[in-house]
């Protein structure tokens, strides 16, 4: 048995009793939606017509909000329903990112995620869903597409219905008939508002004529802010500076020894790695559960692996400098071999959690494995380069980390023009790189990233030997400067990935 549902938008009416009953039914908070309606107008006046279209979850065959979670709070049950338990969960929003159907939400009153379950509590009884029953013209249906006798089902399995987004390879199993194409792909351009439910005077006029537009549409959560951007960053440092200084330890053992690596690089790794865990931990809408992701892993999830890394690489940095702060010089020789692979995992994890987010095209690139490495060892070197002149070997140490650092600059700006002018995978991706290079992040990307970040500190390390007494000032600017770009680059990235519509 495989439930699903199918939509007829050929006898929909728009009433809404769907999303009423589904409230009332569920005990939906205020704000939030399981299934909704949404509006669109084609033409141009006095060719105007309305389409809308019912939008609600998938139930997934292959469901990515299930692999993604960490703590198997989303499940997929035997009949295909796929469901939830508010008890596990602990509010990462992990699953919000992984759904091409922005079908899931963070509940205001339990903080945990919640979406449509088919009624699952009715259905065990016998019973049909509440949006079924309530429907007016009979326009929702719920169907075993497993059943041969189904002519719905049937046709479901031949592909003579709509379903949305099946490139994403999903398998989702709500169906549509009849529905305008522009009502379920978000990625067909449309001109967004007036909403005119959000209006009680007249509508202003449009500032632009469009043959699509969006008049109305339930809002959605952006479930991924500021400590998810920092946190890429301190991890990237955190990372860095150890894979740096083990680099540097193994090519030239007589470094070992000096301070520099054996306790400024290994305290500054366990610094930025333990603001790292604290972002991840307090970014949770149940931080108090954030243990839930050791005895309840799921191992499909780089969540659960990215939190398992990063304990072995903070363990790691913790003996790394009880050897250096005891002279154990020889356990430091050792810990450079698996410290520098253990760096890397660290900083390039996130690029297969990313790329669970199915939902996010922009952060699916190809290219985001080596440039998370990339930006590591950029921070690395800075981070060294700030520190080196506080030690007594830092003056013939630090025009290594200079020259480090453009060299991974360098590549950085390469992986940046390759990444966001380079050909896109799809609209969604288009829409989301366009973001940041000829819409709302523009400025940003041009000062703080490509001027501040790339340029100033390139040109900086290159005159900074020439420069004498001030060789040191102008290296710790270009640090200064790359980090800052870094930090204003993550924030940009993860914002213009969360700017494009999923529905």
């Amino acid at each position: 048995m495989r439930l699903g549902f199918v939509l007829d938008q050929t006898t929909c009416i728009a009433c809404h009793a769907c999303t009423v009953a589904c409230k009332s039914e569920n005990q939906v908070p205020l704000g939030a939606f399981r299934t909704w309606v949404k509006y669109i107008e084609k033409g141009e006046f006095p060719d105007v017509r309305r389409h809308f279209a019912v939008l609600r979850g998938n139930h997934c065959d292959d469901a990515p909000c299930v692999a993604i979670c960490p703590t198997r709070a989303l499940f997929r049950r035997p009949d295909g329903i796929v469901d939830f338990d508010r008890d596990t969960c602990i509010g990462c929003k992990s699953c919000m990112q992984a759904c091409p159907y922005d079908a899931l939400y963070i509940d205001p009153e339990t903080h945990t995620a919640a979406k449509c379950h088919v009624c699952a509590h009715r259905i065990d009884k016998g019973l049909e869903p509440a949006c079924v029953v309530v429907c007016p013209v009979q326009a929702i249906h719920v169907v075993d597409l497993d059943d041969p006798q189904q002519e719905l089902a049937r046709k479901a399995r031949n592909g003579e219905l709509q379903a949305r987004k099946v490139e994403q390879g999903t398998r989702p199993k709500t169906f549509y008939v009849g529905a305008d194409p522009a009502t379920i792909d978000p990625d067909i351009d449309k001109a967004r508002g007036p909403y005119p439910f959000a209006h009680q005077d007249a509508l202003p006029a449009s500032p632009e004529a469009a043959p699509v537009r969006e008049i109305y549409d339930v809002a959605h959560e952006t479930a991924w802010g500021w400590k998810v951007w920092s946190y890429l960053w301190t991890k990237s440092i955190a990372a860095g500076v150890l894979c740096v200084a083990a680099a540097v330890g193994l090519l030239a053992p007589s470094t070992a020894s000096l301070p520099l690596f054996s306790i400024a690089a290994p305290a500054v790794a366990l610094v930025f790695i333990a603001v790292t865990a604290a972002l991840l931990v307090f970014d949770l809408r149940r931080p108090e559960r954030f243990w839930y992701l050791m005895v309840r892993p799921n191992w499909t999830s780089w969540l659960v692996w990215g939190g398992y890394t990063l304990g072995a690489f903070g363990a790691t940095a913790a003996v790394w400098l009880l050897a250096g702060l005891t002279g154990a010089s020889g356990v430091l020789r050792i810990l450079f071999w698996p410290a520098v692979p253990l760096s890397l995992l660290t900083a390039g994890y996130t690029a297969f959690l990313f790329h669970q987010a199915k939902g996010r095209d922009f952060w699916e690139s190809k290219l985001l494995l080596p440039h998370l490495l990339i930006q590591a060892i950029v921070a690395g070197a800075a981070v060294l380069s700030i520190l080196a002149p506080a030690f007594e070997e830092g003056s013939r140490l630090a025009p290594i980390f200079w020259v480090l650092l453009d060299v991974g600059l360098i590549c950085h700006a390469a992986l940046l023009a390759a990444d966001l002018y380079g050909p896109h995978a799809n609209a969604h991706v288009t829409k989301a790189a366009s973001a940041i290079t000829a819409g709302a992040h523009r400025g940003d990307f041009l000062v703080h990233v490509l001027a501040v970040g790339i340029a100033a500190p390139l040109i900086l390390v290159v005159v900074a030997p020439l420069a004498g007494e001030i060789a040191s000032s102008l290296g710790l600017l270009a640090s200064l400067a790359a980090l800052w770009g870094m930090f204003r680059y993550e924030r940009m990235w993860i914002q213009a990935g969360q700017s494009v519509p999923l529905s």
